[in-house]
């Protein structure tokens, strides 16, 4: 049998299987991470399941380590509540990558079988594993049974021949197959690598490759263990493993024979890992940014091939580099090795250990427009940002970092490229034109009676990125209990109505420019937040105060229309006809109302 076709024999009962075999195959590891781990959760209660085994089981929190979305940190909240409920462990946030944290801490071995709600879970098969990304339901599966229905892939065997060049990375060698197969000829196969240079492949190497599988579309990308392999798994782990070979008449369904010293350094062009193109194609290209890190390049050896380059060195002007180790281990070990040194006195940013940029919550995302050259193993439009992403190793990357454009370490320039002012930033405004601004406002009023409404209960700080007014009204109280769904119910021109020190606590703008955004037509509050008040004065947003027991006095209630003059501070219950006065606008407040604003 093949490697893949022995492992899950042996996770199955023992029997032989064959390509087309469906089987229920036995979990040695079921991990579930922050992205995903709370649909588990949810998975299971609603289906009255529990977990079979919590010594097999674990939470990985590497998506985000920051837990700085706040769906996020509710998440991994929830999950670590499950956690203690059962006896699971986590490796939280300040532990690193779910995969590497199995392969490092035993949890995945030579012949064992591992799932994670990890697409790259595959990783596995650098250390002749098998390991399988999964969605939800097959994860709450495998928590409750211990096993999951699989169909036994066919298997591919690649015989790389040759020597191996020697500016040849791992990265290199995984682009340049991308380069070959594309995305979807190996699509669904069980591929192994062989050759005399394979032999010589370290851990680190192995990984960098058997990551890529999925954008390959492979089942996973296999090695044989080597002795070479076994030695540092025991070096990290502690524990002694047995060889994992396939059989010597093993079957497989295709074998390419490929010349490995005809291979390049490689990049992938923005929007697709398998668009690659020897380096010299596109050398000379400018960057904005670089990372280095994610599941594919955050080992020990891809900092060190960083460092090597960075070292004396210093970022050029304007271009950010940000560095994610993989686990907290190497980022410990990169610290005693004295390369965190090297990597801040260079200029970069290092964070702590985690998937980074290939995760919507962690350093390495790019906005619109940037042009990142990065290690992670996808570059699909939007996966790591906005922006365009090339794909390289950490030598590669670090070297463009330094010269400010994409180059490879033996042509750095003396100097480093500078951006040139282009002026390509432009107002998408054409122009404003000033128009009179009413001085009465007539409309529903919405009676909130609680003092202290902070501008988070008014525009929550997880919408802050939110830069066009016209999103943001969408958003206005949905953080104030009781009043969720204000921004659904309120129509333009109504008006709201508050106690003290209405707009309290951050100074963000947009608590006053939702309001504008709803066309809500004023704001009455017996005090303001000192700040509130000046970012409603200045944005031409009307903001009146009144005196207590004007409500039982015009007996206001909530729903009533109500008009009010800026000018006089005259407010009129239309509902009885009732009058009151409430404090006017003063001079300088009126003449930036009617400026249409500070600016």
């Amino acid at each position: 049998m093949t490697i893949i076709e022995q492992i899950i024999s042996t996770h199955s009962g023992g029997a032989p299987v064959k390509p087309g075999d469906i089987v229920d195959v036995f979990i040695d590891t079921r991990a579930a991470r922050d992205f995903g781990g709370a649909n588990v959760v949810k998975n299971l209660l609603d289906n009255g399941l529990s977990v079979a085994d919590a010594s097999r089981t674990i939470f990985t929190f590497d998506c985000n380590p920051g837990g700085s979305d706040q769906k996020y940190a509710q998440n991994q909240h929830y999950c670590r509540q499950y956690a203690r409920e059962k006896g699971i462990r986590i490796y939280d946030v300040n532990s690193g990558v779910g995969t590497h944290l199995a392969i490092d801490g035993g949890l995945a071995w030579p012949g064992s079988t591992f799932v994670s709600t990890d697409s790259h879970a595959n990783i596995m098969g650098a250390i002749a594993s098998f390991g399988q990304g999964m969605g939800d339901q097959d994860i709450a599966a495998a928590w409750a049974k211990g096993a999951v229905w699989f169909k036994v892939p066919a298997s591919v065997r690649i015989n790389l021949d040759g020597p191996r060049p020697a500016n040849v990375s791992a990265k290199d060698i995984v682009l340049n197959l991308l380069g070959i197969f594309g995305a979807n000829s190996l699509l669904g196969y069980s591929v192994e690598i062989y050759g005399a240079e394979t032999e010589k492949f370290t851990l680190s190497e192995r990984i960098t490759i058997s990551s890529m599988g999925t954008e390959m579309g492979a089942i996973l990308i296999i090695f044989p263990t080597s002795k070479g392999v076994l030695d540092e798994l025991k070096k990290i782990t502690g524990k002694e493993y047995l060889a994992v070979t396939a059989g010597a008449d093993a079957v497989y369904e295709k074998t390419f024979d490929i010349d490995l010293s005809k291979f390049v350094p490689m990049v992938a062009r923005p929007g697709h890992p398998e668009d690659d193109t020897a380096i010299d194609n596109v050398r000379n290209q400018k960057i904005d940014s670089g990372f280095i890190g994610s599941c594919t390049n955050g080992r020990i050896e891809d900092l060190r091939a960083a460092a090597s380059v960075l070292k004396g060195k210093k970022v050029a002007p304007g271009v950010v580099l940000k560095i994610v180790p993989a686990t907290d281990a190497i980022w410990n070990q990169a610290l005693d090795e004295g390369l965190i040194k090297i990597f801040k006195e260079a200029g970069a940013m290092v964070s702590n250990a985690g998937c980074a940029g290939c995760a919507a919550g962690q350093v390495g995302q790019n906005g619109p427009g940037e042009v990142t050259i990065s290690t992670g193993n996808r570059n699909f439009e939007g996966k790591q940002g906005k922006g365009f992403v090339y794909l390289a190793s950490p030598a590669v990357v670090a070297a463009s970092a330094v010269a400010g454009f994409i180059t490879t370490p033996d042509q750095l320039p003396a100097k480093p490229a500078e951006f040139q002012n282009t002026a390509i930033l432009k107002s998408s405004v054409k122009e404003k034109i000033k128009t009179g601004k009413p001085s009465v406002a007539e409309g529903k009023v919405w009676i909130i009676s609680r003092d202290n409404i902070d501008t988070d209960m008014i525009f929550h700080n997880r919408y802050l990125t939110i830069t066009d007014i016209k999103e943001m009204g969408q958003y206005s109280f949905d953080n104030l209990k009781g009043y969720e769904d204000f921004a659904k119910k309120a129509k333009p021109g109504d008006i709201v109505m508050v106690g003290k020190n209405f707009g309290a606590g951050s100074s963000r703008q947009q608590a006053v420019d939702c309001f504008l955004s709803l066309g809500i037509s004023c704001i009455l509050a017996e005090s303001y937040g000192a700040i509130y008040e000046r970012n409603a004065i200045n944005a031409a947003m009307p903001i009146l105060t009144y005196r207590p027991g004007i409500i039982a006095e015009l007996e206001l209630k909530d729903g009533d229309s109500v008009r009010v003059n800026f000018e006089t501070g005259m407010i009129v219950n239309l509902r009885n006809n009732t009058e009151g006065k409430i404090d006017k606008f003063y001079d300088a407040q009126m003449a930036i109302y009617k400026n249409g604003g500070l600016l």
